[in-house]
């Protein structure tokens, strides 16, 4: 039987930390004209994301390929649930572009999940990053992927093309995985995770791994706690937690909003467990500030 969630456990109010900050900085203007003018995706966009206000006020954005339709209807999830467009074959050269006239040092090319295509996009993914990495040799790639229906072809794919950070989010603890993430697997996503880490030391490449859960969806601490233990069990070493905000009344119903003195708590028991960068706050998504974390400094990468 599904899991299933009150509605009426909403909580309308948002809490005074929870507080977007308004684009005053013209940089923030000419990252969206130049994403706008290459006819780009951005995550930060079709997630509704509540820094990007911030982030590209700082001239950096985290770029969503592979089209703006997702095969799978999370129930957390804004972004759009429709049948996919074809790929567009010069966009990872568009993108190359963009990293480059925004002077980048670190980007995070995401998409959509697209389990309509055999490889699920892998190939797409890694033609990306290729290009990317041609038009700026200096640059730190982070791939933020779906699960690949669990396919090790593809997420070979993908590793080939040596990325530093490998990011699949877990999103929520197992008992809410039903409910928050439309066709994917708690186990799964776990089991990606690490073959992921496993294929980059055969190939012989460094790579960090990073995944992300969500918070205030009706979890329990214990829950948490333990979705903290089976990351590092499969060798994850980068974790970020942040609040689940409602993107619209159609979606799950935001539970709890925990307050920001928890998600401190939060950060100092991961890094208690085990976890070499951990970003924990109301507002922190997968790709807040992901600079700040540098693969070189992991041991196990």
């Amino acid at each position: 039987m599904p899991i299933k969630i009150d509605p009426s456990l909403h909580i309308d109010k948002k809490p005074p930390w929870i507080k977007v900050r308004l684009p005053n900085n013209p940089v923030f203007w000419d990252t969206k004209g130049l994403i706008e003018d290459l006819d780009l995706v951005t995550v930060c966009e079709e997630a509704q994301c509540p820094n990007r206000w911030e982030c590209w006020g700082q001239g950096t954005a985290t770029f969503m390929i592979a089209g703006e339709r997702c095969t799978r209807a999370c129930g957390f999830c804004a972004v759009d649930t429709r049948r996919p467009l074809p790929l567009q074959e010069d966009e990872p050269d568009r993108v190359a572009k963009a990293v480059k006239r925004l002077d980048l040092n670190h980007v995070v090319i995401t998409a959509v999940a697209r389990d309509d295509l055999p490889d699920g996009g892998a190939c797409h993914f890694a033609n990306t990053i290729y290009q990317v990495r041609e038009e700026n040799p200096d640059i730190t790639i982070e791939v933020l992927v779906p699960d690949f229906i669990g396919k090790d072809d593809a997420l070979w794919v993908v590793m080939e093309a040596a990325p530093a950070i490998f990011n699949h989010n877990l999103e929520t603890v197992e008992r809410l995985t039903p409910l928050v993430r439309s066709q994917a697997e708690y186990t799964r996503s776990l089991a990606v995770l690490k073959r992921a880490r496993e294929m980059a030391n055969e190939m012989g490449n460094r790579c960090a791994t990073k995944s992300g859960v969500m918070l205030g969806l009706g979890e329990t601490e214990e829950e948490l706690l333990t979705a903290m233990d089976d990351l590092r069990a499969h060798d994850v070493t980068v974790l970020t937690l942040g609040q689940y905000l409602r993107p619209s009344p159609k979606h799950l119903p935001v539970v709890e909003y925990i307050k920001p003195e928890e998600f401190d708590r939060y950060k100092e028991i991961a890094l208690d467990k085990g976890f070499r960068h951990v970003a924990s706050g109301p507002l922190v998504r997968s790709s807040y500030h992901a600079a700040d974390f540098k693969p070189e400094n992991d041991p196990l990468a």
